[in-house]
């Protein structure tokens, strides 16, 4: 998992824990669960909108072969 190690999850956790405090955990936990469900969501709106102007170019490309 990312080239870490037990020890480095381990040592991360901690500071974690240090930093935000135990309560507050599962708070950011579900910040952060929050946060890669939109991006994962932006980035597939994004490939759909990629598809659908794709799809428009191919259309405007073979009407302009049918007006030549």
């Amino acid at each position: 998992m990312f080239g870490l190690g037990t020890q480095e999850l381990l040592i991360i956790l901690v500071l974690v824990m240090i930093v935000f405090g135990a309560g507050k955990l599962p708070q950011v936990g579900s910040s952060l669960g929050k946060g890669l469900r939109n991006f994962k969501k932006g980035m597939n709106d994004a490939d759909e909108e990629e598809i659908e102007e794709a799809k428009v170019e191919e259309i405007e490309k073979k009407d302009e072969k049918k007006d030549a």
